[in-house]
Parts: C-alpha cells; sequence; structure tokens
C-alpha cells in the first residue's frame, strides 16, 4: 500500500528491504492490542551483515549507520505486520539497542542515535520513543548491532 510513510520514505530517498526471515525459534513480530513488538533486527547491509566491535574495529559513526540498518530492518518487520500499510504506526513507543563493543566503550548513545534519528526522520515527532543503549561484549554472528521495537498501530 501505498500511502503518507511511504511517500515520506520515497521523499528521503529509503528504500526498505525485504523482512528478514528468524534465524532460530522465534517469530518475527507479535502484536499484542495494539502494541507490535518486533524481534531484534541485526545490522546487516546490501552487502551482507555488519560485524565488527565498537570501540576496537568500527567507529562511532560506522556503528550508528549498522544502528540505521537495524532500523530500516525494524520499519521492514512492521510493514509486513501491518499488512503492507506503514500508516497504521501511531508511534514508535520503545527501542532497545545493543551494541557489540569493548568494555571502555561508552558511545552506546550515539551509535543507536543512527537508528532513533531515522525513526524521527520517518514518522516526525511520532517517532520519538523511550529507547535503552546498552553495551553486549558480543551479539549474533558477531554483529556490530541489534535493536527491537514497540510500535503502537491503529
Amino acid at each position: 500500500m501505498s500511502g503518507t510513510i511511504e511517500a515520506r520514505l520515497d521523499e528521503l530517498g529509503i528504500l526498505l528491504p525485504a523482512a528478514p526471515a528468524p534465524a532460530a525459534n522465534y517469530v518475527p513480530f507479535v502484536l499484542s492490542g495494539n502494541l507490535l513488538f518486533v524481534s531484534g533486527q541485526i545490522s546487516q547491509g546490501s552487502d551482507g551483515l555488519i560485524r565488527g566491535q565498537l570501540g576496537e574495529t568500527l567507529s562511532v559513526a560506522e556503528g550508528a549507520q549498522a544502528a540505521r540498518q537495524c532500523g530500516l530492518a525494524l520499519l521492514a518487520q512492521a510493514r509486513a505486520a501491518c499488512g503492507g500499510d506503514l500508516d497504521r504506526i501511531r508511534r514508535v513507543v520503545k527501542l532497545v539497542g545493543f551494541v557489540n563493543s569493548s568494555a571502555d566503550f561508552t558511545e552506546q548513545p550515539e551509535v543507536v542515535n543512527g537508528c532513533s534519528d531515522l525513526m524521527v526522520e520517518v514518522f516526525g515527532e511520532a517517532g520519538r520513543h523511550a529507547r535503552a543503549a546498552v553495551s553486549a561484549p558480543s551479539l549474533p554472528r558477531g554483529v556490530a548491532v541489534e535493536i527491537d521495537a514497540v510500535f503502537e498501530i491503529a
């Protein structure tokens, strides 16, 4: 379906990827009442997984780009959950970001901003959300970032 949010994506030059299939025994999203819970999406670009550790092999800017890729996958899952209609999203409620980082790395919030900024670009004020940005000594498949989300939908 084409609507206001799809038009905004076009205006921003954003093409969402296909919604990634689950990599293990879980579902990509769960709808409960008017809340949509999207499973953690790992950093992946057109060239494959974005791997590395912040504070060791990746810069904050590279981490933020990896987080943005997680955000694109979250939107792709949300679109699938909403039957192709992103206009059903009323608000981004919460993001939880996990950053693969060295013990002395402390800029997790700046990394997860890559996803947070995307949500505000796409949804405006409705994209502002509660959030956690935490460090992890490693993440699945060695990826740089994993983020899950809760959306309010109509």
